[in-house]
């Protein structure tokens, strides 16, 4: 692809394996400048710009750029289409001719929108029409744009970002697309009145059952897991399904940081109708280990895997068969696996908060699950969209 000069910048396409490193590198020194940010494991984040290492890519075209002023290397964007979305209604916000962006850096304004104009250039030399982002890269990994919560740092597979970038964006023409949220939660107070006698009502049922995942069946288990989140989700703003080789990799990835006392499965008659998962926040062994595997952070970290004690819990997916949703049991199942997994938690490592979501603002039903629970928002993100024929 041609390059793209702007008085004395120049916009570069990632080529190759040192390029990608060079693009992950860029993305670790900007992030390091905020206060609360979370060093990650750079062989993580390597994996997940490498065709050869990410299933995302078996249904998406990328393409990563680089921005450089006198030579030096000054931001950084990513142009994709994921070819799942295409198919998608345009009421769920994908749909026919939305592109996306994400991976985004910038040194300064004049940075930014030279980078968000080369993306919506690529994505229009696309045949795509929209815009949409950022999401880095699929929508199930980093979706939107931190616009508040600046002030604490993220919990495992949250992104985090410096205030002004929403600032640069709306200045580039880009408009708010849909609002993200995350809600914080005391688990070591009980949850209200109402709250227990639902539980307790539930209990009563011998048509539900609460249960664990199955470590020894972690295959079949996640198949389940997956199968009701395509199934409940499946009309939520921005959904793509899982594709096989996702839900493989997933498994893969995943297996180590799954305690199973933290991640349910709701029975009804026998028949899984619904899960909640939980992940320990990794990011606080991240901290201290500051994101570094040698020479010695691996044993930290094996260490904490192991017993994670005194960790946050993160809430990342949760969902309810479409069969069920809008019913009573929907949110009495909800409910039960929330205090049932809040009970583990803090009996068996001592946890004392929760972080829920993301939750789409639209999502009333889950958005009155973590109202009932008195949890409150603490971060918001956004996502953007524009015309590509406007930039």
């Amino acid at each position: 692809m041609r390059q793209v000069s702007q008085s004395n910048i120049v916009i570069a396409p990632v080529k190759g394996k040192k390029r990608r490193a060079e693009f992950v590198d860029l993305g670790r020194q900007f992030a390091l400048r905020e206060p609360h940010y979370v060093p990650q494991l750079r062989s993580e984040q390597l994996e997940l710009v490498d065709p050869d290492n990410n299933p995302f890519f078996g249904h998406a075209t990328v393409e990563l750029f680089i921005a450089f002023r006198d030579g030096h290397p000054v931001g950084r964007i990513s142009a994709h289409i994921d070819h799942l979305a295409l198919e998608l209604p345009r009421e769920q916000g994908m749909g026919p001719g939305t592109g996306m962006f994400g991976y985004f850096d910038a040194e300064d304004e004049e940075i930014a929108h030279a980078l968000l104009s080369k993306a919506s250039q690529w994505l229009r030399n696309e045949g795509m029409n929209r815009m949409l982002g950022p999401i880095s890269l699929s929508i199930w990994e980093e979706p939107g744009l931190l616009v508040r919560g600046q002030d604490h740092s993220p919990m495992i597979m949250m992104g985090h970002h410096p205030a002004h970038y929403g600032s640069w964006m709306e200045s580039f023409g880009l408009e708010e697309a849909k609002r993200l949220y995350t809600y914080d939660l005391n688990i070591v107070q009980e949850f209200p009145k109402l709250v227990q006698r639902i539980v307790a009502s539930g209990e009563r049922n011998e048509r539900i059952l609460i249960r664990p995942i199955d470590m020894k069946q972690w295959d079949t288990e996640i198949r389940t897991v997956l199968h009701i989140l395509n199934d409940a989700w499946s009309d939520n703003w921005g959904f793509i399904p899982f594709t096989e080789a996702e839900i493989a990799h997933a498994a893969k990835k995943m297996k180590p940081i799954i305690k199973p006392n933290l991640n349910m499965i709701a029975e009804l008659d026998r028949t899984p109708v619904a899960f909640m998962m939980v992940l320990p926040d990794m990011n606080e062994v991240l901290k201290r280990i500051d994101g570094k595997l040698f020479p010695f952070g691996w044993i930290k970290l094996l260490g904490w895997l192991r017993k994670p004690m005194g960790a946050g819990m993160r809430v990342p997916l949760m969902g309810v068969l479409k069969e069920f949703q809008n019913s009573r049991l929907a949110s009495q199942l909800a409910f039960m696996m929330i205090e049932l997994i809040r009970r583990n938690a803090t009996a068996d490592y001592g946890s004392e908060r929760a972080e829920i979501g993301w939750i789409l603002d639209d999502n009333k039903g889950m958005k009155a699950i973590a109202e009932t629970i008195q949890s409150s928002i603490n971060r918001e993100y956004v996502i953007y969209e524009k015309a590509t024929s406007e930039s």
